[in-house]
């Protein structure tokens, strides 16, 4: 297991500032810190190393934090910060630019560059996926990259959606991964990243080839995630929605030893299995589950289920319940 799991509330109140000021810096870069709720400032912190990128998340109460050059003078890894907001809100400036941000917005800071950042500006909690890595793995230009600092960035569609899906997904399951995930999990997410604010910077096409390949790789998946329930979803519809002809939908997913109806099929019914094994969804019947997620014929459903887990839709649901009990 990679993760790293930090929690304020383990001390008494008073030693609960002093427990996160240490922490925020061995996990980050060394700030000035403030809190309006320094008194008891209840927080956790869950860091997910992959080598040279790390993805946080973390939910706080209110928080100021202030990069001085003093600050930058005592250790600058020469990173960026991009922070992409679940919940609540806040305000940054650096680099000339000042900004507020909210959910569904991503923020970029650049650690070689005084900053002032301020967490919850008019909410109570914050909860928040920081994604920290070296300037020079994000494959843009340094220009490019600069005129986005402190610059609101809206994950809630597109790449940018497919983005904030991503890094609260693997926020939310980074105990399941392991030091064999580490090298796919931030490459992806470097790419997803490079996609995104390069189109935001209209350098998109400074990415290296395989960098966009992947990052639209990626999106894809994510939308075909996003439509399993629509009976119409087929490699002709998903290629239509990214502007891409089949054929090149069809080498995207060659290149990971894949193809795409197979990969549709595969992802409804590992909904379907989940779905059926569900204790809540037993007055739910087998086809309407299969309908829920794309399949129209329940005598389809039941043999390509069959063929993939070697038992039927019935018999899979029974195995649950009588494991349950």
């Amino acid at each position: 297991m990679l993760v790293q799991e930090f929690r304020t509330g383990v001390v008494p109140p008073a030693e609960r500032w002093d427990l996160w000021q240490d922490v925020a810096t061995r996990t980050h870069v060394p700030n000035l810190l403030r809190s309006e709720r320094s008194d008891d400032f209840e927080a956790t912190m869950r860091v997910l190393p992959l080598g040279d990128l790390q993805i946080a998340e973390l939910d706080l109460p209110h928080l100021d934090t202030v990069r001085t050059p003093r600050t930058i003078r005592r250790f600058d890894p020469e990173a960026l910060q991009i922070n992409c907001q679940l919940a609540g809100d806040g305000g940054m400036a650096q680099d000339g630019t000042e900004a507020v941000f909210g959910t569904g917005q991503l923020i970029m800071a650049d650690t070689s560059l005084p900053y002032d950042v301020r967490i919850n500006r008019t909410s109570q909690r914050s909860t928040t996926v920081v994604v920290s890595l070296p300037r020079a793995r994000l494959p843009l230009p340094p220009r490019a990259v600069r005129r986005l600092l402190a610059v609101p960035v809206p994950v809630d569609r597109g790449m940018g959606g497919a983005l904030h899906r991503w890094l609260a997904d693997v926020a939310r399951r980074a105990d399941e991964f392991t030091e064999a995930d580490a090298p796919a999990l931030a490459s992806v997410t470097t790419d997803l990243l490079a996609s995104l604010l390069g189109r935001c910077a209209d350098s998109e096409d400074a990415l290296p080839p395989e960098s966009r390949r992947r990052a639209l790789h990626t999106r894809i998946r994510d939308f075909i995630d996003q439509n399993l329930g629509d009976p119409s979803l087929s490699p002709a519809t998903v290629a239509a929605a990214h502007g891409i002809s089949v054929r090149h939908l069809h080498q995207l997913f060659a290149a990971e030893g894949e193809a795409p109806a197979s990969w549709i099929r595969h992802r409804r019914l590992e909904r379907c299995r989940r779905d059926l094994a569900d204790p809540r969804l037993r007055g739910r019947s087998v086809h309407a589950i299969a309908a829920r997620w794309g399949f129209t014929d329940a005598a389809t459903f039941s043999r390509v289920f069959r063929r993939a887990y070697g038992m039927t839709p019935t018999d899979h649901r029974h195995h649950h319940a009588g494991r349950d009990r």
